[in-house]
């Protein structure tokens, strides 16, 4: 009991401190028959309206700083505490204290965003390299062997070592084949030269081919150019999200579809599979990768959501900033 009655408002404690003080003071007055007790009782009750009026004003600066407290927590992070004409110097030097805690956690996150930035590049370059150097060494290499073992096989005059030869020469095309699809995964070689939209439908045609789900890839960017890092975002948030499908939904038909609005690119991958309850999923099956996909976005400032019910299918939208990750700083998550 006595703890609750601590939780009540300022106000109210305020006034309760003002009244026990004004009750005090007229019972004085009262014993020493100054005034009548209906005089006292008008004097009490317009005090007490006097000094509401007091607090509720004295106060004001207070709910400033509630307000702009809420705004951060919403993820406004511009948002700061203004000067008010109301505001005693002790309330003032709360304004400044909480701007100045604003303005160095508004300094990590620029930070923090730099370095995710380079991290999300330097990544990117590797898996470049690497997709490179598969494609014109490892595959190459191979394709050669494949020629060599077809010489092979056809100047061979002994047929059961020309059947061995053949035999390796299928292999051999079959690792070539691995290894191409190998460095398209890695980092697709379209996504640099033709840019997102004709990764994403390349991407669609080799899910359709190859599990025969219709994966449909729209584009609606209105000719503005994705940075290369938010592209590489959403690539690798579409492509898990399309191994998940693939995997996991028992869908028929998958749509991709790519926008611009405003100064962001979003990327929703819709599917008619047999959905999932997205809690469980997150806690107790790490291999759908929904984790990963999150804190990809989140490294590049964006919003991830993920919307599925057992039996209705999955939506999955990721957002990412389309200004320059270094000087952007304004972002916010979805909660689902």
């Amino acid at each position: 009991m006595g703890t609750t009655a601590l939780r009540i408002p300022l106000v109210i404690k305020l006034l309760g401190a003002n009244a026990l003080a004004l009750a005090m003071a007229l019972g004085y007055v009262l014993r020493a028959n100054a005034i009548t007790i209906g005089s006292a009782t008008l004097v009490a009750l317009s005090a007490m309206v006097v000094f509401a009026l007091l607090a509720a004003v004295a106060l004001l600066p207070l709910r400033g700083i509630e307000a702009v407290a809420s705004r951060v927590w919403r993820g406004d992070f511009g948002a700061r505490v203004g000067t008010s004409p109301v505001a005693d110097r002790d309330m003032k030097r709360i304004g400044t204290t909480f701007n100045l805690l604003l303005d160095g956690l508004v300094a990590d996150r620029t930070r923090m965003r730099a370095l995710a930035t380079a991290l999300i590049d330097a990544g990117d370059r590797e898996r470049a390299s690497l997709a490179r150097e598969l494609h014109d060494s490892t595959a190459q290499q191979l394709a050669a062997l494949v020629l060599q073992l077809s010489a092979a096989a056809r100047d061979a005059t002994d047929p059961a070592l020309a059947s061995r030869l053949d035999v390796m020469r299928e292999q051999a095309k079959a690792s070539l084949e691995e290894v191409r699809l190998l460095s398209h995964t890695v980092h697709p070689r379209v996504l640099d030269d033709l840019g997102l939209a004709a990764a994403l439908k390349k991407l669609g045609r080799e899910v359709g081919d190859a599990s025969g789900i219709d994966v449909t890839v729209t584009s609606d960017t209105h000719g503005q150019a994705i940075p290369s890092t938010a592209a590489a975002v959403l690539y690798r948030v579409a492509q898990a999200a399309v191994h998940n499908v693939v995997k996991h939904a028992r869908a028929k038909d998958v749509e991709l579809r790519l926008t611009v609005q405003g100064q962001e690119a979003a990327l929703d991958v819709i599917d008619d599979g047999r959905g999932f309850d997205v809690e469980d999923a997150e806690q107790r099956r790490p291999g759908m990768g929904l984790f990963t996909m999150r804190e990809r976005v989140a490294l590049a400032g964006g919003r991830f959501d993920v919307r599925s019910t057992p039996g209705s299918g999955t939506h999955i939208m990721a957002a990412v900033p389309l200004m320059d990750l270094l000087t952007h700083d304004n972002s916010g998550a979805l909660h689902e």
